[in-house]
Parts: structure tokens; sequence; C-alpha cells
């Protein structure tokens, strides 16, 4: 995105709007600081300009991956899906994604309103792939990867920043705790924030086999997640 300095009034609607502050006044009009815009398209595709100051550039490799990740109307060339991942736990009854004795992990970088370069996102992804994490083929961040065994992404992109990425893997029960150690080192060497979500399929009383592990290592569990409750066609081998 730029701003056309010829157009712009100097009113600083664009300021008040834009995801991640990356708008400022200088001299009585709008600048756009490119390494902080993540090319979200909010400033742009919502006019909050009075006089179309905002204008629309032609993105090239590596900046096209900010509006992949960003930008909700645009679809990922690599995977042809629009937004940040899949569908993960929702659609498991049709996917069979995710399976009993793995624990499913998606974890958001970035949001909400902050951002993340993809150098983080890569300092995860790397930690998890050691413990043998199964990083979900249809995810954009995976894609961007040289190695799955390795869990790191290109050179090229790592100093791209979007709104917000995920990184979608599984790892067995029996490495979760290994990697939820592993996610709060991480959580102090970034620049940034996360959350963790964990994907059970629930056993046949209801209970999550996650659970005793966060209890036992005082991790909270939040209640508001998302829940399957299996009405789709069985595509795939959910057990």
């Amino acid at each position: 995105m730029r701003v056309n300095q010829d157009t712009c009034i100097g009113c600083g609607q664009c300021v008040l709007q834009c995801t991640v502050g990356a708008i400022r006044m200088n001299d009585g009009v709008a600048h756009i600081d490119r390494d902080e815009c993540v090319e979200c398209g909010v400033c742009y595709r919502f006019k909050i300009c009075p006089v179309g100051a905002i204008e629309e550039e032609e993105l090239t490799w590596p900046r096209q991956v900010r509006a992949d990740f960003s930008n909700p109307t645009t679809l990922h060339k690599t995977t042809g899906l629009a937004g940040r991942g899949t569908e993960e736990m929702k659609t498991n009854e049709v996917t069979g994604r995710f399976q009993r004795g793995w624990v499913g992990l998606g974890l958001e970088f970035g949001r909400p309103g902050i951002g993340a370069r993809l150098r983080d996102v890569d300092k995860a992804s790397r930690r998890l792939a050691a413990l043998g994490a199964h990083f979900e083929p249809q995810s954009p961040v995976t894609v961007l990867m040289e190695d799955v065994k390795t869990g790191k992404l290109r050179e090229d992109v790592l100093d791209e920043k979007c709104l917000s990425a995920i990184i979608e893997c599984a790892l067995p029960i029996e490495k979760i705790r290994e990697g939820l150690l592993a996610l709060q080192e991480i959580a102090n060497e970034v620049e940034t924030v996360f959350t963790v979500d964990c994907i059970n399929v629930a056993e046949d009383d209801e209970s999550l086999p996650m659970d005793p592990i966060l209890e036992e290592m005082g991790i909270p569990r939040y209640p508001n997640g998302k829940t399957n409750v299996g009405l789709g066609r069985p595509l795939g081998d959910a057990k």
C-alpha cells in the first residue's frame, strides 16, 4: 500500500484505522512504513480515505506473502485457499486430520493487532519439528518450509511481516509436555504474541486426554474452545 502525497489532505483517518499502526503523519500528510505494513488492505478496501489517496501496489515476491497471510480476500497461490490456515478440527469428522493418540496444535502468531515476522514463526516450527511434529500439508506456513522434517522456512520470507500466521501440526501425546515446554521458552524469544490451541479427540466419556497433562503442568485450559459435533459425512478415517 502507499499514500499519494499529492492527494492526501492530512485528515489522519487512516492512522486511526491501520491494523498494525504502520501509518504515521509527517509534515502534514500520511506516510506508510513499508517495513511495518502487513499489506492487509484494510485502509484501501474500506475506503477510509475521503479523497482516495491510499493506493494499492502490485506486490512481488516475497512481499506478496504479507498480503497472502493478512488480506482475507487474497488467495494463497500455493494452496488456492484464502485465509491464514485450514479448517483444523472443525471438519475432522470428514477429513480425519486428527487421530487418537495425537494432539493437534494450532499456534497463531501476531494476533491481535501486533503482527508477526515469519522469522519468529520459523523459531517455533523448527523446535516442534525436532520433537517429531507432523505439519498440515495444506497450511500456508507448511508450504513455505524448505523441509517439513526440519520445519525451516524459506530464507527469503523470514523478514516478512504478517497480520497473523498459524502453524498447524500434530504431536504424539507422549511428546506434548516437551512441546509445551519448548513453546514456553519460545515465548521469551519472539518479538510478538502467540496463542496455543490444543486439539483432542474426546474419549467416550467426553473427557479430553490433554486435561491431566495441562493440570500437571499448571497450564489453564480456557473454556472458549471449538467443538466438532460430527455432523459431516466421513470421508477420512477419524477414530
